[in-house]
């Protein structure tokens, strides 16, 4: 349940157009709903501001399609992630959503009103771009601007300074990097805005599948860096709504 359709339950019930009784049917199954292949948590985003989001890896297109189904149902919205062709395929044959196929990410409905909010997602490399375009449409539809601006690692470091302006008018910059992982600490010493750091798994084999890029961003010289795990582009939206969310609420 969304804050909006609990503060609609309530002002029914106040003004007697919805009686206690089916006011307590709607809001009895807050703790999860119970599908027996899961338990969805429908009442996360009254706690914490941000939805369940559903994880396709591992799930077959039945267990997810009933899971999606069911949250689309109770606020008319979702967003799924790590989605296959297949599955994508199972849910938009029941379903009016939005595949977008680098990012593996589907999607029905979206965070409204839009945020105003500008966040700039980077990637170091065109290899890098599947998880940056993760960060990006899971930021879009949690309601924030997005400016995609791609394929400016250090190795050539003008093409970023090429996009300084644009990236100093960013609320928050979301920097998606592999091999070194350098460029987040060049992007953090240049912009006024929280930079939420993505190390990715592309490199060579000293890269260790992202781990030379997650400890590069780690001990980073430039202050004001957050780290989200290899390849979690779906982390680094999530942190930035939470960034921008409580900087609108904030006097």
């Amino acid at each position: 349940m969304r804050r909006d359709q609990l503060l609609e339950l309530l002002r029914g019930v106040a003004a007697g157009d919805i009686s206690p009784d089916a006011a307590h049917e709607r809001v009895a199954r807050l703790p999860y709903l119970d599908l027996g292949v899961a338990r969805l948590d429908l009442d996360r985003e009254l706690r914490s501001g941000l939805p369940e989001v559903v994880f396709a890896q591992g799930k077959s297109d039945d267990e997810l399609v009933r899971i999606v189904e069911a949250m689309v149902a109770d606020a008319g919205r979702v967003l799924v992630t790590r989605v296959e062709p297949a599955a994508a395929e199972a849910l938009s044959a029941i379903l009016d959503g939005r595949f977008e196929p680098r990012a593996r990410v589907w999607s029905a409905g979206r965070f409204e009103p839009p945020s105003g909010r500008r966040v700039a997602v980077l990637s170091a490399g065109t290899s890098d771009f599947p998880v940056a375009e993760e960060a990006a449409a899971c930021t879009e539809w949690l309601g924030h601007e997005v400016e995609r601006i791609r394929d400016v690692g250090v190795a050539g470091i003008q093409r970023a300074l090429d996009s300084i302006d644009s990236l100093r008018r960013a609320d928050v910059a979301v920097v998606v990097a592999g091999m070194d992982g350098a460029l987040p600490t060049v992007v953090a010493g240049l912009v006024p805005c929280p930079v939420v750091a993505v190390p990715t798994s592309v490199g060579y084999g000293a890269s260790f599948e992202g781990l030379a890029p997650l400890l590069t961003m780690l001990t980073a010289c430039a202050p004001g860096i957050a780290v989200v795990n290899i390849d979690n582009g779906f982390g680094a939206a999530a942190l930035a709504h939470r960034i921008l969310s409580t900087s609108i609420a904030s006097p």
